[in-house]
């Protein structure tokens, strides 16, 4: 696995518009765009995009547009329109009133794919899309002339107009520009610009039963914006030439410089939005906004911050080859983050009673903690405690194993923010031998930040009074894919057969501080000796309090990096 030096910047593209501002190029302007198409929600691939157009454009003090790329629209919902604008603005970058539609040049692109019929340099296409296969050629074989490449201008002019009108059926005609179909660039064999679909447009309804393909509308549409610097992913490589022939062929006052980089691949996840949409539609995940789902929407709600995301696309750099990075990366930036934004609170998740049979019934007193040893800012905060507890089941043992500093009988242990108390005697359920409750003394000459009363004990855990602790729900979550790379499986191999059984663990009945009963729905702490979690902002209520948990408190990436 290649995992990134955050100490390194590699940024090529950055040397490339420096080149361009030292010559004049583009009267010295950086104007970039975030063409998101709207057929599923974005992940955190887009999130790198993002973060390099609207970035390279503020480094600069150029522009940034946000346009969609709504060419097919049998795939395309409003639904994603908006949740992509709430991605983008999430992350803290502003299009200002610079919002576009490819949809908004759907005139203009039909008259310069007119253009290239009368200059002869498209024509339409009745071979069938089998037909079209075959005709292709291969890597190392060329292609084929379609029987209709020499149609004459009038003919082409005439079909294309009737394709436009609706007189043909899906997929019996298409436009393609007139190209080589001996190029060892399969792209530029003859590709198709235009093709008949019958679909409601969400803007422009069912004016249009042509489309134009991405490889066409996509350097028009960067031209008319004044783009100067496409930046987009590796994979539209071999596209480049495509791009270039359509600029230049066409009476445009603009020549945008595509730029290509690669493309973020992060461990024991997807990046496939068609694969994504499987695991939505299929049932595999709760929407496109699960915690555990690499999309920004999931990762939101599951407590991730813009400023943890941003943070990470900026130590990841930007790179000419593919690679995988550790999902521990992401991971890192977030607790880094948290750590100083996020108070450090009390939770038990899988309770176990603790009765102090010395401590008085009835009394309950007031213990003084710190919301946030990292950021003394944050204040102290009060916290009950009285003669009943709930500590974690496992920060007990019968028969403790060695190097155990836990409660045991016998044993002693300190509270948290409280006093020490020593285990005395186990109750078991008498049919099943579950142990349901511990009965123990404290003593109360140990009362934490109290220096006379400083005693030591090797193991100090959480707890919250039984009497006063809210209940809560808390999810737990795991890599979704057991394999680091499940992107690579054979062709046609079932991908979902990777996905980790146990990547969510649901614990109903957790008891929290009860200050956080009402906790607002984001809001994100520390749980002591248990990770980062946030409130779920759409399961959570006054009625149920319901955590995500963010991320746990166990840091693999920086352990790996002091090896």
């Amino acid at each position: 696995m290649n995992t990134p030096n955050p100490t390194v910047s590699v940024n090529f593209i950055q040397n490339i518009i420096n080149e361009d501002l030292k010559n004049g190029k583009n009267d010295s302007r950086v104007h970039t765009r975030f063409p998101p198409e709207p057929n599923g929600y974005l992940h955190i691939g887009h999130a790198k995009s993002i973060c390099l157009n609207f970035g390279l454009a503020a480094e600069y003090n150029g522009k940034c547009n946000l346009r969609f790329d709504d060419t097919n629209p049998s795939k395309e919902e409003v639904e994603y329109v908006e949740a992509i604008k709430e991605d983008v603005r999430w992350l803290g970058f502003d299009w200002e009133d610079r919002l576009f539609y490819a949809s908004d040049y759907f005139d203009q692109l039909y008259e310069f794919a007119e253009h290239l019929i009368k200059t002869g340099l498209a024509y339409v296409c009745d071979l069938s899309p089998q037909e079209m296969r075959t005709y292709r050629g291969t890597l190392t074989e060329p292609g084929k002339d379609s029987p209709y490449r020499n149609r004459p201008v009038a003919e082409n002019l005439d079909l294309f107009r009737r394709m436009r009108a609706g007189e043909f059926s899906d997929g019996s005609r298409v436009l393609r520009a007139k190209i080589d179909m001996a190029s060892p660039n399969l792209n530029l064999r003859d590709p198709v610009l235009y093709r008949i679909l019958r679909a409601t447009h969400h803007r422009t309804g069912d004016q249009w039963c042509l489309y134009p393909m991405y490889d066409y509308a996509h350097p028009v549409s960067d031209a008319l914006e004044n783009i100067t610097h496409s930046v987009c992913t590796l994979e539209f490589e071999d596209h480049r030439p495509l791009y270039d022939w359509v600029l230049a062929n066409l009476p445009l006052m603009s020549r945008p410089r595509q730029i290509e980089f690669a493309r973020l691949n992060l461990s024991h996840t997807v990046m496939s939005k068609r694969k994504l949409r499987t695991l939505v539609e299929g049932g595999y995940v709760q929407g496109w906004d699960d915690p555990r789902m690499p999309t920004i929407s999931g990762l939101r709600r599951r407590g991730y911050t813009p400023e943890a995301i941003r943070d990470f696309c900026e130590r990841i750099g930007v790179a000419k080859n593919n690679s995988i990075v550790d999902i521990s990366l992401l991971e890192h930036c977030v607790r880094e983050d948290l750590n100083r934004r996020a108070p450090r609170v009390m939770a038990v998740l899988r309770p176990l009673r603790v009765v102090l049979e010395n401590y008085p019934a009835g009394q309950v007193e007031e213990l003084v903690a710190e919301n946030n040893p990292e950021n003394p800012g944050m204040g102290t905060r009060a916290l009950p405690f009285s003669r009943e507890l709930y500590i974690e089941q496992d920060d007990f043992r019968e028969d403790p194993p060695k190097k155990y500093f836990r409660l045991a009988p016998g044993r002693e242990v300190r509270l948290k923010h409280a006093y020490i108390i020593r285990c005395e005697q186990v109750i078991k359920d008498p049919e099943t031998g579950e142990v349901t409750e511990l009965r123990c003394t404290y003593d109360p000459a140990t009362r934490s930040g109290d220096p006379a009363g400083d005693r030591k004990v090797k193991g100090t855990l959480h707890w919250v009074s039984a009497a006063h602790a809210a209940p809560a729900q808390v999810r737990l979550y795991a890599h979704l894919f057991r394999a680091e790379n499940p992107a690579d499986e054979p062709e046609g191999a079932d991908f979902t057969a990777g996905l980790n059984p146990e990547s969510l663990v649901v614990l109903p009945a957790c008891r929290v501080e009860p200050g956080l009963a009402g906790a607002a729905p984001g809001s994100r702490y520390q749980f002591l000796r248990q990770g980062y979690f946030g409130v779920d902002p759409v399961d959570s209520s006054p009625a149920e309090l319901v955590f995500n948990q963010i991320v746990p408190l166990r840091d693999s990436w920086a352990k790996a990096q002091k090896k």
